[in-house]
């Protein structure tokens, strides 16, 4: 490693150390109305036809894809 490595990477870095960083403003509140059984079921139900059972219907087809035809 050379004497003037240290220099050349604080030169490098220096200038990104006074860049202002931008804070969130995320602020979050109680829900006004609390989910149901009803919609919580929905949700799960569609969350499992969306994306587990194309994923699962790919990986049990799986051995036909990689025949060549």
């Amino acid at each position: 490693m050379s004497v003037l490595t240290p220099l050349l990477l604080r030169g490098l870095i220096g200038p990104a150390r006074r860049l202002p960083v931008p804070r969130a403003q995320i602020h979050s509140k109680p829900p006004r109305e609390q989910l149901g059984t009803t919609d919580i079921a929905i949700g799960l139900t569609s969350c499992f036809l969306c994306f587990l059972l194309p994923s699962g219907w790919v990986l049990s087809h799986l051995e036909s894809y990689k025949k060549r035809e």
